[in-house]
Order: structure tokens, then sequence, then C-alpha cells
């Protein structure tokens, strides 16, 4: 296979080095529609191009992306055409499986700020507090846009939160939305993954994607026009695991379905297997049904009739009978795996654009949609002899399925014009997104039978509201001078929602909710006597201890300037003041200048301060589960930022980040080739990152009085916690990376055409100086759970920290063809492994404590597409493609190894020790690596797409 990537790569080569060399002097018209576009982000003087900005401003067409690209939505087209730009699906990740993260410049999803036609849009209500990157911070998403509905992108890759507000440290994405009009489109593309990894590794198809966008445009007044996208998607899952191994039934299960076969639900009978009317009937089911298992030994059977007891019963039937009983119930291994892989969806969006005349000199304008999304992914298989699984409603186990119902709502309305010299705009943006929950085929393990098998697990909402009044105008001052200013007023509000009671309750054997009071013999139980657990199983409903209603404001003034001092030299600076109600005041500037070595080569460099506002949900967020200890209850889980527990622990209220950002670059341009260079590096500091803790732990045993462990265990029984986690102001890191991007735009005839671009980005995240802790949570040894290991891997290295594409659009007649290479660099796993061999776990000795730091890194791959289109007529146009091309995976996951840990020896000095063995692949179903993935783990896509237009 690496020969295939050779050719590809050679090939894409070749077609570039052709193009420099046989260049014609004249850009095409589509090219100059993309390059030469006055953009609205970098800068606030309306006549500025992209590459007279002194910062790097990305414009991608995002209008013919959608009609040879194979990615079908606006997080996957922006990762392969953008390489400082990230985002993957995950899998197994809760509600993180229906919103992907997306990160610029290798920095957190929510230290990106997205637009919509200029105006602020607003956040996910989820937070990502599972294992994937991104963990701990909350995005924008950008998947609830239909890519139709978009005309084109800015990708701003600098820091702007002088100029933008919050949120903007690694940059900016505005998406400017169609303006058509007198013109209907369509495209309808059907398309599934053809591989070898198809349904659980036996090839074939799986997880099709239908998808329908529909566009019209049309004139208002003189000068105004409206612009409806309407967009259907249906997408089935995928299935990347394989047999699943380890053991699956016991004895008793065996007995249980033979029962169940004449009728008899055995597991019925009963609650607490310990205190149960129904003993004698449970024993004598058994001995009824035990001789059907034609498996059972001779010595097996007569020991079961022997039997008189369940504890006597319950020796004898834990034994594991797996293959036997697969082989009775006409069942596979594969009928337990875990549906890993692309979870399934089916979406509606609808979007408009509008601008109209309202006087001679007062334009108005509206856009805003809405999005509709039903997901459905599945957890960890509950199997049969686990005490979570009530097998008297599924006696071959089940697959818990979370299904969020997922509504982005938005609306801006606003008018501009001029008074004077002045140019004004005065807008209202108005942004919610809501998540709700219904977890089906699960139950609740206490629940006594038939119980329920879909529950309302509660559900979470954030609105935005956010008012904004800008002004610029032109000074004839030197060779000119360009001045902005401007307030915003913005409103934010976040609930979560409780779930019906049975969707997070632990009852007792009478139907009542346990309490500390509760003896053992009404604890629910299984057959083997192991207590089973409450709440929905794979996701259990927000409790109303966890629902809330919680709202802040903030406002805002700017100024944003530009002098061009002479011909040749810009210098811009913005300063930018705001209040927030929950936090206080930041203040932020930024100064950047772009100079003109010839009228071919720019030089530009930046400075700026920026922040990032925690937000609401990382402050309030709270999802936690009563425990009892010793018959006292304990509170268990996130602790939402304001809480009494997170004040008596000493975590501190969460403040904003603050960020101090440097660039430096130059562009440069061969017009006898038609092609242009630029290259920009950079260095961003941030202080006081917010992160997601690892969970903190009631220290156990018995201290002495005044020591730092004993404090620390009178603080969380202050707390009625006994293990929590956080979310803190903990880390300050720096990132430094290199970005460069060569294109060339070829006209070699009037039906002859290429364009090619060769974008490459390099960084690396790490934090810098001293984890910012609680001293008690410090003294008592538990510094290393505010930034764990895990965590560390997760900020620094769980996303490729090299990417380089490689594309090449050639136009030929009426044929154009779309022939990409995207190189994925080498990430690393959070999960700790003996990766090289040896048999250990090598690690360190880190603030005193023995840490694991040996991790799997899977390589760095290339991925290819390669569309072909045809245009029959100007109003139709067919085109075939593929995804991933040549049907790579990443690296294949580590299966059960027996290895030696890390360990501090009676000195304190480190030492290994045996330990049981790791199994990252979770008994052979995550394949591949579902905490990391450079490109996703599907395989290969086909896909066809017919464009129409009228």
């Amino acid at each position: 296979m690496n020969k295939n990537y050779q050719k590809i790569a050679l090939l894409g080569v070749l077609f570039f080095i052709s193009a420099n060399a046989n260049a014609q002097t004249k850009d095409s018209i589509k090219t100059n529609q993309v390059d030469e576009v006055k953009i609205t982000i970098g800068s606030r003087n309306k006549a500025r191009v992209a590459t007279d900005t002194p910062v790097p401003v990305d414009v991608i067409n995002i209008g013919s992306q959608s009609v040879l690209s194979p990615q079908m939505d606006l997080n996957q087209i922006l990762n392969y055409a953008a390489p400082s730009f990230t985002s993957n699906s995950t899998t197994v990740a809760d509600g993180t499986d229906h919103v992907d993260p997306a990160q610029l410049r290798g920095l957190g999803p929510d230290q990106v700020l997205v637009l919509l036609n200029g105006k602020r849009r607003h956040t996910s209500s989820l937070v990502n507090i599972n294992g994937s990157p991104g963990r701990g911070s909350v995005g924008t998403d950008l998947n609830a846009i239909p890519a139709f509905a978009i005309e084109r992108l800015e990708v701003l890759r600098d820091g702007a939160s002088a100029q933008y507000g919050s949120d903007a440290i690694a940059g900016v994405i505005n998406v400017i939305m169609k303006k058509n009009t007198n013109a209907f489109a369509a495209a309808i593309t059907a398309g599934a993954f053809n591989s070898k990894g198809s349904n659980d590794h036996h090839g074939g198809w799986d997880g099709g994607k239908y998808q329908v966008d529909l566009n019209y445009g049309t004139k208002i007044g003189t000068n105004g026009f409206i612009n409806f996208t309407a967009s259907l998607l249906s997408r089935d899952g995928t299935r990347r695991a394989m047999a699943a191994s380890g053991d699956i039934f016991n004895a008793y299960n065996a007995i249980e379905q033979r029962a169940l076969e004449n009728g008899v639900n055995i597991s019925s009978l009963f609650g607490n297997i310990s205190n149960t009317p129904n003993t004698q009937q449970i024993i004598n089911y058994i001995h009824q049904y035990a001789p059907q298992v034609g498996y059972f030994t001779a010595q097996q059977q007569a020991d079961i009739q022997s039997a008189s007891t369940i504890t006597q019963l319950q020796n004898l039937l834990k034994v594991n009978v797996t293959e036997n009983e697969l082989a009775y119930r006409k069942l596979t291994r594969d009928d337990f795996n875990m549906r890993v892989g692309q979870s399934k969806l089916t979406s509606g969006q609808f979007f408009m654009n509008s601008e109209f005349d309202l006087s001679s000199s007062v334009k108005g304008y509206a856009f805003g949609g809405i999005s509709y999304r039903d997901g459905n992914a599945a957890g960890f298989f509950r199997r049969p002899n686990q005490n979570r699984t009530s097998t008297s409603i599924y006696p071959n186990g089940f697959l818990p399925e979370i299904a969020s119902d997922v509504i982005d709502l938005s609306f801006a309305g606003g008018f501009k014009g001029k008074l004077g010299n002045v140019n004004y705009d005065i807008s209202n943006t108005f942004g919610q997104n809501t998540f709700d929950y219904t977890i089906k085929n699960t139950a609740n393990a206490s629940m006594a039978y038939p119980g329920k098998t879909e529950f309302d697990a509660g559900g979470l909402s954030f609105m935005q509201n956010t008012i904004n009044a800008d002004f610029d105008t032109k000074i004839d001052w030197l060779k000119g001078f360009n001045v902005a200013f401007g307030g915003e007023a913005r409103f934010e509000r976040y609930k979560i929602e409780n779930g019906e009671e049975a969707s997070w309750a632990l009852y007792d054997i009478n139907g009542k909710i346990q309490t500390p009071s509760t003896v053992a013999s009404l604890k629910p139980t299984d057959f083997l006597g192991a207590t089973r657990p409450g709440g929905s199983q794979v996701f259990p409903g927000f409790r109303p201890e966890n629902a809330l209603n919680k709202g802040r404001q903030s406002v805002a003034a700017y100024v944003d300037t530009e002098l061009d001092i002479t011909d040749k030299w810009l210098l811009s600076a913005a300063l930018r003041y705001e209040n927030y109600s929950d936090f206080g005041s930041t203040f932020n500037y930024k100064i950047a200048t772009r100079y003109k070595l010839t009228n071919q080569i720019n030089l530009r460099a930046a400075h700026s301060t920026g922040f990032r506002a925690p937000s609401l949900q990382q402050i309030y967020f709270n999802a936690t589960a009563t425990q009892f200890v010793g018959g006292v209850a304990f509170e268990v889980g996130t602790f939402s930022n304001d809480s009494e527990a997170a004040r008596l622990l000493g975590i501190p209220q969460l403040k904003q980040e603050e960020s101090a950002s440097y660039s430096v670059g130059f562009t440069a341009k061969i017009p006898q080739a038609n092609l242009t260079f630029t290259v920009d590096g950079y260095y961003i500091k941030i202080k006081n990152r917010v992160v997601l803790t690892d969970q903190f732990s009631r220290p156990a045993g018995t201290y002495a009085d005044g020591s730092p462990e004993k404090n620390l265990q009178a603080l969380f029984d202050k707390a009625n916690a006994n293990a929590a986690t956080f979310f803190a102001n903990a880390i300050d890191t720096q990132t430094k990376g290199v970005e460069g991007v060569i294109s060339h735009r070829g006209r070699f005839s009037e039906k002859f055409s290429l364009n090619s671009d060769l974008a490459v980005t390099v960084s690396k995240t790490n934090r810098v100086g001293d984890i910012h802790g609680s001293d008690a949570l410090i003294k008592a040894g538990q510094v290393n759970r505010y930034y764990s290991e895990s965590s560390r891997i997760y900020l620094e290295e769980a996303v490729p920290r090299f990417k380089a594409s490689l594309n090449n659009a050639l136009e030929i007649s009426k044929f154009n063809v779309l022939l990409r290479n995207v190189y994925f660099g080498k990430v690393t796993d959070p999960n700790t492994m003996d990766a090289n061999g040896d048999g250990i776990v090598n690690g360190e000795i880190i603030n005193g404590q023995a840490v694991a730091t040996e991790h799997p890194v899977w390589g760095g791959k290339v991925i290819t597409d390669l569309s072909v289109g045809y245009k029959f007529s100007d109003s139709f146009r067919l085109t075939i493609g593929a995804n991933n091309l040549f049907d790579i995976y990443p690296d294949k996951n580590y299966g059960p190894t027996a290895v030696k840990v890390p360990a501090l020896d009676a000195s304190g000095n480190l030492t290994y020790v045996n330990a049981a063995p790791i199994d990252l692949t979770n008994q052979n179903q995550f394949v591949y690596s579902r905490n990391t993935s450079q490109f996703g783990m599907n395989g290969r896509f086909l896909f066809a797409r017919v464009n129409l237009s009228f």
C-alpha cells in the first residue's frame, strides 16, 4: 500500500510541476472570485483583499468544494481543505458522537470564534466530557449550517479577541452565505463505505449517506435579494469492531434460557436473590430446566440436582459456558459486538439569507435558520453474564443506544447605511442550541420486572442574544486611515433539564429510591448476588439536583484602525474593553503591520492579547450520582464550578483565559507563473487555561490528625462527596507553529485549466509552568489529577501536529477532476501501553508519584480523494468519486498484553511491578483507537452526485 501512496503523491506533484511550467499569465474568472474577493474578517477596511492583509486569511470557495468534494458536511470539508483545521467524528463518546469537535491551530474547539455573515454564532449546549480531543471544551456546531447555503469561508489564522471578542484566540471562521438570485440549484448525493473493514470487517457496503440540497434565490425590489437553502440528510451507522472476545454466558444464563423457552422467566421472580419469597420456586425451576442444557456433563447435572440452596447453585452456575451456549442459541460472537464507527443520523435544515432596501440610503438584512438532528449512537454491549444486564428483559444482553434530538435555531436582523462619511451597521443576533437525550434499548437494572426499555434522560440548552452597533469611516490622512468602532451587548443562558425519575434513580426491591438506611437485603442483585446499578444503562439521566437555569450578560466597546502610512506600509491597531457580569472585565489590544518590499512581496507581523470567557456550560455543568459507603450517602461525578464541593476543596471560581499571540510571515507572487506563496509563523501563550480535571478521590485509610490526607478527608466529608471532577483554570500552555501555502492558477486555454494548492502546517502545544492547584488537594498528593498524563496527551498530541495537503483541480472542456492528497501526521493515544514490546509500560516520577508515560503512537497516513465530474449541460452535472480511495485505516490497536507498570519502592525510587494485562481493544471491539484518530476509521467512501441548476 505504501507504493500506492508514492504513486498518487508523485502524480499530484507532477500535476503541480507541469502546471507551474506551462502557466498562462491570466487567472481564471472562478479563481478571481475567490482570491481577490474583498474580505470581511481580519480587517474592517471594506476594500481589503485577502492577499493584502497584515494577518493570514484563507478564503475557501465552498460552492466549488460542494460540487466535487467527497465530503458532505462543513466540518469534514474544512478538515480536508484547510490543514490548520482539525475535526473528526468520535465513537462511543456519548453526546460527542453527534456533535463533532473542531479545532484550529491545534487549540481547543472553544478557542476559535465562528461568525455567520460577520455576526457571532452561538456555541453548542454540549460539553465534551468524554475521552476525545477537545475534552472539557464547548465548541460551535458547524454542521448545523448546511454547506449548500454557503458561498465561501474566510478563515482568519491569527488571534483577534481585540477585534471580535471572546474565543478568538486561535482565529476566526466567518461563514458567508449565498446571495444568488433568479436561480434554482439542487444537489443529490448518495454514497456509502465500500471497505475491507465494513460490517465488522466482513467487507461489503455500510454507512450509507443520502443527501438532498436545494437552493433558490430571487430579487427583492431593485437591489435586494432573498436566498433559501434546504438540506435533508440520512446517514446510516458503520461497524468497525471484530468478533467479541471474552466470557458472555454463564451456566445460569443457559438454564434461564431453557426456562424462558417454556414460558418461565426465572429472573423476574426475584429482586434480591437472598431476599425473596420465591426461593424454593427458583430452585425448583433450576432443577426442572437444567436437564435441558444438553452440554452440561453428567457430574454437573448431578451437582445441580443435589443443590438445595441458592448459595450452592450460585457456586455451580457461575461457570463460563459461552461457546456451547452460542451454538445452542445459533448466535455468533459478532452478535455481541459494539457499534463502533459512524453514528446514525437524520437531519433537516432550512436557512435564509436576505438583504433589502428600507429607504434610498438604508438597507435592511435578515438571515438565519433552523437545524434538526436526530442522532443515534450506541454504548458498550451489556452481556448476559453481567450484573448490569436485566436478563429478564434481554436474555441475550443488549446494546444500549443514546438517541439525541439536537435543535439549532438562529436568526439575525439589522439595518445598515451611511450618515455623512460614517458607515453604520446595527444588528441583533439570536441563537439557541438544545440537546435532548432519549436512552433506548436499555434498562434500569434496579427496577422490578418488567421495568422500562426507553427513558427520557433530560437535556441541555444554551441561548445567546447579541446586539451590535458597528461604525466605520475613512479619513484622508497620509495614504488613507480607516477607523472602525462600536459596541456589543450579549446575553447568555444555560439550562439543564432533569430526566424522568427512572432514568437516574437507584431503586430498592420495593420500588423505592435507595437511601443511606437501605439495608443490603433490599438492594437489587443478579442471580449470583452482585448488586445491580441504577439509572438507565449507558447514560443515567440528569437528576433534579443537576437541573439549573443560569444566565449572564456582557458589554463591550472597541476601536479598530488601519493606516496606510505609505503606499507600501500598512499599520493596524485595535483595542477592546469587555465586562462580564460573572467574572469582571478584560482589556485587550492588537497591533499588526504589513510592508510591501516589492509589488509582489509582502512582509507581515502581528502581536495581540486575547481572552476567552469561561462558558456557562463549563461553569455550571454538573452530572452527579449518589454512592453509599458504609451506610453514608456520598456524591460522585462532575460538580459545577460554583458548587459547595468546589468551594470546600479549594477550586476557585473560573476566570477568563488570557492569551498573548505573536505572528510573522510573508506573501509573495510570481505573476508570470501564476504562483502565490504565503508562510506564517506564530506563537501563542495562554494563561489560566480551563481544563476538566480527572477525578479527585477521598483518601482511603486512617491518617494522623493534621496530616494533609486527614484534612482532605474532612473536606470531602463536609462536601458530602467521595469523588469529584471539576472545571478549573489549571494550566498555562504555549503553542507554536508554522503554516505555508503555495497556490498555482493555470489556464492553458478556454477549455483547459489547472488549479493547485500545497498547504502545510506544523505545530506544537505544551504546558508551561506549574499546575494551578488547590493547596488541600496538592498537599494530599492529588496534584497529578488536575492535569493528568492522559489530559496532557489530549491537549498536546492527540491531533496531528503535522498536516499537509496537495489539491489539484483540473478542468478539461466539460470534465472536472479533483485529485487531493492529505497527509495526517502521527498522533499519540492517551492510553498507556507497552508500545515498544519490552514487557513494561515505561514511566516517570511526576510530582512524587509513579506515572505511566508510554503510549501508543499511531503513524501518519496519506488519504487520497479522487472525483470526476462531467457537465452534460448548463443545468445538469454528474460527479462520481471517492474519499480515501485506497481504503487506508489507522494503525491497529493493542490487544491483551501482559505488562509491568511503574511504581515506587520503599525508598521512593521508580520500579516496575506485575499488573493485570492491558487490552486497549476492549475485547476486540476497538480495533482502532476510539480516543484519537487523524481521519476516522471508516475506510473508503464512494459517492455519486447530481447537480442541477435552472
